[in-house]
C-alpha cells in the first residue's frame, strides 16, 4: 500500500492523546459494504450501504475502488458524466487515475494523491486509467467520497483542488504506533491541505499490529471509520471490525481504534463533519434539497447547461509519470 509514508514515524509531530475527562465515543453500528460495479465495470464496495443519511451527514456516498490487481487490458474507468450540488473527493492509494472536467480541472493522481472537485452548480467529468496502465495492468485501490453542500452553496462555482501526496500532513499517534495522513481538517496545530466548503476531517491511518490509538475529535462533528485493510477494534467498547466494514460513532470528544496483534497493519479511513441538517434529494449524479431541484438538474444537463466535453485532452500533471 504505497500511499505516502515515512521511513521513521518517530520523527513526525505527535497528536496529543485526549485526557481522561474527554468522553470516548461508543460505536452505534457496524455495517459491511456490499460489492458492486461502477463506471465501465470496475469493482467497488459501497461503504455507506445500509446506513441512514442523517447519521452520515454531511457525507452522502462513498465507494472503495478495488483493491484489485488488473491484468493487461482490464483497467476501467468512468465515461463522461455530470454532477451538481456536492463535492467529490477521490483519494488514490495504489495505481493511477486520470481526471478531466469541463471546468478545466484535471490531471493524473497516483499513490497518495487526492483530487477534490466541487461540482457546485454543475460540471461534467471523466475518470479513467491512462492508456499505458490499461495496456500493462497493475494494482488499483482508492476511495471516492461525496461531501454534501448546504443549500446556499449548491449552485456555487465549480472548483478543482489537486492535492499531491507530499502536501498531506503526516502525523504520529501519541505513542508512535500509527501514521496519520491528514487530507482535510486539523489536529492541534497541524492541518491537512484540503479546502472544504463544508467543515470536515478526513484522514487515513496505518496502525501497527497490536497498537492502540486515541484521538481528539470535535464534539460538533459526526465520526465514521471505514476499514480499508486488516482488522482490529473501534470505539470505547472495542467493537471488532475488518476490511470492508464501516463503524458509526455516537457522541463524544474522542475516538479510539486498535489493530489486531500478529496480523497486518490496520488501514482505516476516518471521517467526520459538521452536519448540514437539511433535506437531501439525491438521484444518480445529483445531490439537491428537493425533487424539483433534481428535475431542474436533469433538464439543465440535457440542455447542455452543465458544461461541454473539452476538445483537448488534459495534460498529465508535471512531475508525475504515467505508470
Amino acid at each position: 500500500m504505497p500511499a505516502v509514508t515515512v521511513e521513521n514515524i518517530l520523527v513526525l509531530p505527535r497528536v496529543t492523546e485526549p485526557d481522561v475527562t474527554q468522553a470516548e465515543r461508543a460505536v452505534t453500528s457496524v455495517t459491511t459494504a456490499p460489492s458492486g460495479l461502477e463506471g465501465e465495470g470496475f469493482p467497488v464496495r459501497r461503504a455507506f450501504a445500509g446506513v441512514d443519511l442523517p447519521r452520515l451527514d454531511p457525507f452522502v456516498h462513498m465507494d472503495q475502488m478495488g483493491e484489485v490487481d488488473y491484468g493487461p487490458g482490464e483497467p476501467k474507468g468512468t465515461p463522461w458524466h455530470p454532477h451538481r450540488g456536492f463535492e467529490t473527493v477521490t483519494y488514490i492509494i495504489d495505481g493511477t487515475f486520470r481526471h478531466q472536467d469541463s471546468n478545466g480541472g484535471g490531471g493524473l493522481i497516483t499513490d497518495g494523491d487526492t483530487q477534490w472537485m466541487t461540482a457546485g452548480g454543475g460540471i461534467l467529468h471523466i475518470e479513467a486509467p491512462p492508456e499505458e496502465l490499461v495496456v500493462s495492468g497493475g494494482l488499483f485501490h482508492g476511495i471516492q467520497l461525496w461531501v454534501n453542500l448546504p443549500a446556499r452553496l449548491k449552485m456555487t462555482q465549480p472548483r478543482y483542488q489537486d492535492i499531491r501526496a507530499g502536501q498531506v500532513a503526516l502525523l504520529s499517534s501519541a505513542d508512535g504506533g500509527a501514521l496519520l495522513r491528514v487530507i482535510a481538517g486539523s489536529f492541534g496545530e497541524h492541518a491537512g491541505p484540503g479546502i472544504t466548503h463544508t467543515p470536515i476531517s478526513l484522514l487515513h491511518a496505518t496502525v501497527s499490529p497490536g497498537a492502540q490509538v486515541r484521538l481528539p475529535w470535535r464534539a460538533d462533528f459526526n465520526a465514521l471509520a471505514y476499514v480499508l485493510a486488516g482488522s482490529g477494534t473501534v470505539g470505547a467498547e472495542k467493537r471488532p471490525v475488518r476490511m470492508g466494514q464501516l463503524a458509526v460513532f455516537g457522541a463524544g470528544d474522542a475516538i479510539a481504534f486498535a489493530a489486531d496483534a500478529g496480523s497486518r497493519p490496520l488501514e482505516i479511513l476516518l471521517l467526520g463533519g459538521e452536519p448540514i441538517r437539511e433535506p437531501v434529494a439525491a438521484y444518480g449524479p445529483f445531490v439537491m434539497n428537493t425533487r424539483a431541484e433534481l428535475v431542474q438538474a436533469f433538464d439543465d444537463y440535457q440542455a447542455g447547461r452543465l458544461g461541454s466535453i473539452p476538445a483537448v485532452p488534459v495534460e498529465p500533471h508535471p512531475g508525475h509519470d504515467v505508470i
